[in-house]
């Protein structure tokens, strides 16, 4: 079967991560974790002390970054380095939002992430994989689920052990949310024009890494 690039896009809550790393398991595809791929654009900056967001532009384009599969996460590299284990430090975690708003830096990362999916192979979630970062992926899903059901998901993720939680509270604030993502101005979450609309509520993870498993053998066999 064809190698494909896919593109998840949802919103909050609806398992996109978890859907698209179980996918590229079964199907022996790299998982592009774009988060992870800030951090390691935020980690080098903090490595060099850079403060100044032209410079941490210039490193970022001169940047030899190259990522693998893991078990479980995908591994980073930096100058042949793995840094993999240094990107959820707390110093990383709380530089990597400024890092990560630059615009040269995403332009930078969004080419990136383009580059590694030119050939194939490869599984990317977010937000506006679809629309800008990938439109030209071989397979576009908009995975959603209802408001009720992603707040009964995160309510157990989370054991309900945060005092004054609640299914509602969630709830509220993933619809306020979603009100939020769909509004902005710059790239908001909307379904591409040619993705798959999934919605999972009624599904558990590996039921839906199948259903986009049958979606990816359905365009391979038409592109065959």
């Amino acid at each position: 079967m064809k190698r494909l690039s896919i593109a998840i896009d949802g919103p909050a809550g609806a398992g996109k991560s978890s859907v698209a790393k179980i996918l590229a398991r079964r199907m022996g595809y790299t998982y592009l974790d774009t988060g992870a791929m800030y951090r390691a654009v935020t980690y080098e900056s903090l490595r060099r002390g850079l403060a100044d967001d032209a410079a941490i532009v210039a490193m970022a384009k001169a940047l030899d970054m190259t990522v693998a599969p893991g078990e479980g996460h995908m591994r980073v590299f930096l100058g042949g380095e793995e840094v993999t284990a240094h990107l959820r430090t707390p110093e990383v975690s709380a530089a990597v939002s400024r890092v990560s708003a630059i615009p040269d830096v995403r332009a930078v990362m969004v080419a990136l992430q383009r580059k590694l999916s030119a050939e194939g192979g490869t599984v990317l979630d977010g937000r506006d994989i679809g629309t800008v970062v990938l439109p030209h992926a071989d397979v576009k899903i908009f995975l959603t689920a209802s408001p009720h059901t992603r707040a009964v998901r995160r309510y157990k993720e989370m054991g309900g052990r945060e005092a004054g939680l609640t299914v509602e509270a969630i709830e509220e604030e993933i619809r306020t949310r979603d009100h939020l993502d769909s509004t902005r101005a710059v790239s908001p979450l909307v379904p591409a024009a040619d993705a798959v609309y999934l919605d999972n509520s009624n599904l558990t993870l590996e039921e839906t890494a199948e259903a986009i498993m049958a979606i990816c053998r359905k365009k391979a066999g038409e592109e065959a």
